[in-house]
Parts: C-alpha cells; structure tokens; sequence
C-alpha cells in the first residue's frame, strides 16, 4: 500500500457521526476526537441545555457540530429524533452507543426498577438508537459505522454493578448480532471496551484511596485512563481502516485483562 494513502484511511471528513451521551466524559471526548478527525458530530444528552454548551466548546474550537437532545432509552423520543434529522438531511454515518450509567449495590438490595433503568440506559438505548441508524444506513445503500461501548464488565464481572455488568456483557453480543444482520448492507458494528477511566461516573472510585489503590496496582499501566486515549480505537473503527472489522470488542484498557 502506498504510505501516502495511510491518513486518508483514518479520514472522516464528509462524515457524520451521533455520539449518545456526549455532553461530558467519554462522550464529549469522542465527539470532539471525531470531530478533529473531519467528521460532523451530533451532541446527545437527555438535556437541552447541556446539550448546547458542548456544542458551544466544539464549535469555539472550530469543530464541526450541533446538538440534539433526547432520551436514547424512548424508543418513541429515538423515533422522533430521527425524524427530526430526516427532516434536516441529516444522514449519519458513524453511530457512537455510548450513553450509559451506574448504579452500585448488592443484588440481594437491588429493586427491580433500579436494575430496569441500568438496563433501558445502558443495552436497550444501544439497540433502539442502533435499529433507527441501520435502517436508514440501508436504506441509503452505503454502509456505515456503529460503535458500541462496552467495558471490562463485557469480559469480567464485579460484585454490586450486576446490572451494569450485565448490560455490557450484552453490548458485546448486540454487537456480534448487528454485524450477523448487518455485515451485508456494508454495516460494520463493534465495540469498545474501555478500562478504568477518569470520568465523573467513577469519581466517588477515584476518591476513594483503597480502590484508587487497586486500580493502579492491579493494572500493568499502574494508572487510570484518560478520555482521550479511547480516540484513537474510535477513530480507528469509524474509519475506512475497518471495513473488514466486524462483530469485535477492543478493549482498552491499559493491559488489565491480560493479568486477570
């Protein structure tokens, strides 16, 4: 291969990617990584308001994105967002499922409700945002990008996150089955499976100087990642360089699984 086809193959430029759960955290990272990399980007939260205030640091970094607010775990608000970005022309290209969230307890304590809404969030959102892109990545004829993101709880489980575990493990299995269905229309899904961050959802882990602790000395990188160095996997499967990529998950995660 010619090196000089080598960035064009990373190229997003002409490209439009939704990120679910993109106003802050590993979401804003991706969107803005996606972003820098040539792509339009769609801002996703359930608020409006924080919606827009992402929107404004991309664009005051001249980056090319807008914002639509609504509920990834609605099928009929999921429904009514698409439309709306029928009606604007918008048609994505590269679908990021990355809106998740965490609920922390034993499961002898946990209430049915609480382990729906980790599920509705965290696997359901992923398949009714997935199902609305592919339909209309078919209906064009061109193919297209999903990204769903997974964790380590995708290959491991931890005691009082079952809810959470449970639905990433079967983020990895929707992905296998997008690409099962999928692969034909020139659809490739995959996940990414990212270690121990630092984000807002683990800062009470963070703060907390036992785990701190296990976190470092359990993983070979002796560290917590950063948002940012989930980019570039991004990148990588919402690209060119992957059209043959299907059904995977990527762990990112500083070696951890590898010493399990």
């Amino acid at each position: 291969m010619n090196s000089n086809a080598t960035p064009s193959l990373f190229d997003l430029s002409g490209r439009t990617a939704l990120i679910t759960g993109s106003s802050r955290g590993i979401g804003f990272a991706l969107a803005q990584g996606l972003a820098e990399a040539g792509a339009k980007v769609i801002v996703n939260s359930r608020q409006a308001a924080v919606v827009e205030e992402a929107v404004k640091k991309l664009q005051a970094q001249g980056l090319d994105a807008v914002g639509a607010a609504f509920d990834v775990a609605d099928e009929a608000s999921v429904e009514a967002a698409f439309a709306g970005f029928d009606q604007q022309g918008l048609a994505i290209d590269i679908l990021i499922n990355n809106a998740g969230i965490q609920h922390r307890q034993p499961m002898v304590e946990l209430a049915l409700a609480d382990w729906q809404r980790v599920m509705d969030t965290n696997l359901t959102a992923a398949f009714l945002v997935g199902r609305a892109t592919a339909r209309r990545m078919i209906a064009r004829g061109q193919g297209g990008k999903i990204i769903n993101i997974g964790s380590l709880t995708s290959e491991a489980a931890r005691a009082t996150v079952a809810p959470y575990a449970v639905a990433k493990g079967g983020i990895k299995l929707l992905s296998k089955a997008m690409a099962a269905e999928w692969a034909q229309f020139n659809i490739q899904a995959n996940s990414i499976g990212p270690g121990y961050i630092l984000t807002d959802m683990n800062e009470a882990l963070v703060n907390n100087p036992s785990f701190d602790a296990w976190v470092k000395s359990s993983n070979p990188a002796q560290r917590w990642g950063q948002p940012e160095e989930l980019v570039g996997t991004a990148i990588y499967l919402a690209s060119a360089a992957s059209n043959y990529v299907n059904g995977q998950i990527i762990y990112v995660d500083g070696g951890w699984l590898s010493v399990l």
